[in-house]
């Protein structure tokens, strides 16, 4: 359809209100020279810039206006008290930015409309009505789904549409239709069958998206749909409709548009001209926005050059950065090398006065188990580091030892500084820390962590590639400072020399500068937190975690060595095996482990079909494509991809497990990040305990090689469908809510909706397509799964939909909160960001699609899983078993070693602590099933 002509006047209602919470989550917090906070001010200013030059070159508008809310009560909360009651406060740091909105708009010199009691949507369709009826042509610059009630064509050839700017399209009639299946004018209907979680539109309980658009079209509207109920074919949907039509009425009125409201602005006032310079000069020269200022043309005032540093950050590399307070600039060369009593005493006391002190620890390697102390910094404020040597040495036998201070006295000094609560330790990764210190009897307490402070308020930003966390990234983007690297001070290659070997001065300089970038990072966060809704995620969830995470790495978990021995070795001799049946198969030898070889014999010598070669020239032969090989009967592709796991498995486990032994302990010592996966899950690493095969023989033998100390067994908490669980309370799913509170298998209960039937077949796909969906599987992805085609593929969602209606109503709704804020939330709060949900590039866009959908879930989960881990030993404390030890988390699992008879006392209180460790900050619908074992090795245990 052609855009709406230009011969006729044509006004654009920009939603206002929606520009500014998308520039809100857009940038990070930003403040002008007087300390304001203007990130979304900055955000606003430049889309609203960007708007005006689109629709300069496109001859656009000859009229418009800015719609704004103007608070948050209107004549709806008359109608229905609950209305929008789920939406929490603004953020505090967005309250004081919304009169500064205004200036914005009017330093645009545009009309800025809002009216206490109506909502904009309601001052948009008034407008729309009014222009409409002198015969304008209107768009509407908003995605707003209610908005799309007001598209059409009203008389004299004018028309009404849409512009979505965050995908550059225009929304005609028939793009309504595609979206909703109905035409405009029935879209009110349609919202208020499936209602709005996100208004608290109640609408009918079980109805989504696509049985709504299916009653309206059957029905004409929504009073028919509702008399014609007591005609359907029994079932839910038919007492839904009976039992919930007030409610269905109501939420029809809730969403229908007030189109006669008085207008606070005659439509002649909207006229365009023009942008006056000077006020828009002003207002950017106040604000800091010095790239804008540049954009006008314009110079900035003398009065501006008095300002402090501009603050328009949103240009410069790395995205985030925001003044900092008016600190010095970090000097390396002013840091305090203590190498006597007084002088650390001099550091205990600044300590214990300041409240707050950074600390870091330098070790001989990485391990925090098994690594030597070399020396701790400090860091009280700005300019305020310092460096004390414990370990260093001379780089050979003939070089003088440095002075400093005994190690044990030193510890025995600074041990009531960091265990006292009256000074709060902060750490980068300070779990590291308190593994090192930990061994030389410091348990540091209490504390704060700027990496995992970082993690709770930025996980998967970053529109190229995710922030990182570690300390020269944040140092870089939030203090523009570049950190000295550690290879400038020990050197690289055959070179290289250990910490303990740097020079006093170097390491100093190194050193102490981690703990003031530490001191700086903490008082750029920690503010964050609490504007940024970060605190409750961080203080209830994550950072109890840390001492509980250190205290398992610092155990670890006995291994069988001569099991794993034996593993190794039959491992071998099945490879082996495997090459000569591969090499036979394949009509001569090659480097199975070579890529390039392997898609050379596939698709040149075998013939395979569906060969894809990249830009290197050589086949891909992913995992993938060598599943869909062996799907097809490709009888080489099914070995080497078992070839491919029996050799990672003995490189990865039973041969590395063999090196990974303490020999102090005799025990392995996983590390745990709490910043590795982007929903909140814990990463495994140096060993990765979390990749072992689940449900095959080879992951159980594995699994028996992990084993009890003398006297003592291993149990294992699993959480069962924990996923499930809480898709079933998230979405509101009556029958999954009611299998669970039944113990029914819900696998076998999906198949009974979908296959009218129940046996091993249907069990499985049901198993498949449960889980699939909470992972936003495609119809492509779903078929390749159960060896289908497409199109039944899609029949299957469509049918799992129809039978689960909330689990398409959450993705719906899941996907447009993200969409529009930029980031998914768990129940108790965790944010993880996908700053290509709106990407242009459709496999990205799909990507982070699929990635939001599952991440509530799976983010829940995790939150669920810590809580229990914080609050487990302190419950066993209680009940006498402060002797059963943690080991391992892995997934939704929980290890535990403890004697063999206090299994029984100790099962009780690890089941209740899983069971209950949402409450009471969250109050699930479901229980939540945790399955106990135990064994004299963790195989034996599941």
């Amino acid at each position: 359809m052609d855009a709406p002509s230009p011969a006729r006047n044509h006004l654009y209602l920009v939603d206002g209100s929606a520009y500014i919470f998308r520039a809100y989550h857009r940038l990070p917090p930003l403040t002008n020279p007087a300390g304001t906070p203007v990130g979304a001010v900055y955000g606003y200013t430049t889309m609203l810039w960007k708007l005006a030059e689109d629709l300069h070159a496109a001859q656009g508008p000859t009229h418009l206006a800015v719609i704004l809310d103007k608070g948050s009560i209107t004549f709806r909360n008359a109608m229905y008290d609950k209305y929008k009651a789920n939406r929490p406060p603004p953020p505090e740091d967005l309250v004081p930015q919304f009169p500064l909105i205004r200036d914005a708009t009017r330093a645009f010199s545009l009309a800025c409309i809002e009216e206490a009691g109506l909502e904009a949507d309601d001052l948009i369709a008034s407008y729309t009505r009014a222009a409409s009826a002198r015969g304008w042509d209107v768009t509407i610059v908003s995605s707003d789904k209610d908005l799309m009630q007001l598209v059409g064509e009203p008389g004299d050839g004018s028309r009404v549409d849409m512009l979505d700017t965050m995908k550059n399209q225009r929304i005609f009639i028939p793009e309504v239709i595609e979206k909703f299946g109905v035409e405009p004018e029935r879209v009110g209907d349609v919202l208020a069958l499936m209602g709005d979680a996100v208004d608290n539109v109640p609408g009918i309980r079980g109805v989504g998206p696509k049985t709504a658009t299916k009653l309206i079209q059957e029905n004409g509207d929504l009073e028919a749909a509702l008399a014609n109920a007591a005609a359907m074919k029994p079932g839910k949907l038919r007492d839904s409709l009976i039992a919930e039509a007030d409610m269905a009425r109501l939420s029809r009125r809730l969403v229908a548009l007030k189109e006669d409201c008085a207008l606070p602005v005659p439509l002649d006032d909207f006229m365009l001209g023009p942008i006056p310079p000077d006020p828009l000069a002003a207002f950017l020269s106040e604000h800091g926005f010095t790239s804008l200022l540049k954009k006008l043309g314009t110079r900035a005032s003398a009065a501006a050059a008095t300002h402090a540093a501009p603050v328009d950050d949103a240009t410069t590399p790395g995205g985030d950065r925001q003044p900092a307070p008016a600190w010095p600039p970090i000097d390396t060369a002013a840091y305090a090398c203590v190498q006597d009593v007084p002088a650390l005493e001099a550091w205990i006391a600044r300590a214990f006065a300041a409240g707050v002190v950074a600390i870091d620890t330098e070790t001989s390697a990485l391990d925090a188990v098994g690594a030597d102390l070399v020396g701790i910094s400090l860091s009280t404020g700005p300019g305020l580091a310092c460096y004390i040597p414990l370990g260093h040495r001379g780089s050979d036998m003939f070089d003088e030892v440095p002075r400093q201070i005994d190690r044990d006295v030193a510890c025995a000094l600074l041990r009531p500084m960091l265990e006292s609560d009256a000074v709060l330790k902060v750490g980068q990764n300070i779990k590291y820390d308190m593994v090192v210190l930990a061994r030389h009897g410091i348990a540091v307490a209490p504390i704060d962590d700027t990496m995992v402070m970082s993690f709770c308020l930025d996980a998967g930003r970053g529109e190229l590639a995710p922030w990182g966390h570690g300390m020269d990234e944040l140092a870089q983007r939030l203090l523009g400072h570049t950190t000295i690297a550690f290879k400038d001070v020990t050197g690289t290659g055959k070179k290289a020399i250990s910490f303990g070997e740097v020079p006093l001065a170097d390491a100093t300089r190194y050193a102490a500068e981690d703990a003031e970038v530490t001191w700086r990072l903490h008082q750029v966060l920690r503010p964050r937190l609490a504007d940024e809704g970060g605190t409750r995620i961080y203080a209830r969830v994550d950072r109890p975690l840390v001492p509980v995470v250190a205290r398992m790495e610092a155990t670890g978990i006995k291994v069988d060595r001569e099991q794993l021995s034996r593993l190794s070795g039959e491992f071998a001799a099945r490879i082996a095996d495997l090459e000569a049946v591969i090499h036979d198969k394949a009509g001569g030898p090659f480097t199975i482990g070579s890529p390039k070889q392997l898609g050379d014999v596939l698709f040149d010598r075998l013939g395979y079909k569906g060969g894809k070669k990249g830009k290197s020239g050589q086949y891909s032969t992913d995992q993938s494509v060598l599943e869909n090989l062996a799907a097809q009967g490709a009888e080489v592709a099914t070995l080497v991809l078992e070839w491919r796991q029996l050799s990672k498995l003995k490189s990865t486990y039973t041969d590395a497990l063999q090196a990974a032994i303490k020999p102090t302990t005799g025990r392995v010592h996983t590390s745990y990040s709490l910043v590795g996966a982007q929903t909140g899950r814990l990463s495994s690493n140096d060993p990765n305990l979390q990749n072992i095969p689940v449900r095959t023989e080879i992951g159980r033998q594995i699994r028996e090689a992990f084993v009890a100390e003398p006297g003592h067994v291993l149990l294992s908490a699993d959480y069962s469908q924990i996923e499930l669980r809480l898709a079933a309370h998230m979405a509101d799913v009556p029958a999954l809510r009611e299998a669970f509170a039944q113990g029914q298998d819900i696998h076998a209960r999906t198949a009974l909706e979908l296959f009218g039937e129940v046996n091993r077949d249907t069990r499985g796909r049901a198993k498949t397509i449960n889980f699939a969906i909470l992972y936003g599987i495609s119809r492509w992805g779903l078929a390749t799964r159960l060896g289908t085609s497409a199109d039944e593929a899609q029949a299957m969602i469509d049918r799992y939909f129809e039978r689960f209606p909330g689990i398409q109503r959450y993705i719906h709704e899941t996907l447009e909160r993200v969409r529009e804020s930029g980031h998914s939330t768990t129940l108790f709060g965790r944010k993880t960001w996908f700053p290509r949900i709106n990407a242009k590039n459709q496999n990205e866009r799909a990507g982070s699609e699929r990635a939001a959908i599952n991440a509530p879930i799976q983010g829940t989960c995790a939150d669920i899983i810590k809580r229990a881990m914080a609050r487990m030993m302190p419950a066993l404390a209680e009940a006498g078993l402060s002797h059963v030890r943690m080991l391992l988390q892995v997934h939704d699992e929980l290890v535990f070693e403890l004697p063999e008879a206090d299994v029984a006392a100790a099962s009780a209180v690890i089941e209740r602590v899983m069971a209950t460790a949402a409450a009471p900050a969250v109050n699930l619908s479901v229980p939540l099933g945790v399955e106990i074992g135990h064994g004299l090795s963790w195989g034996a245990a599941h």
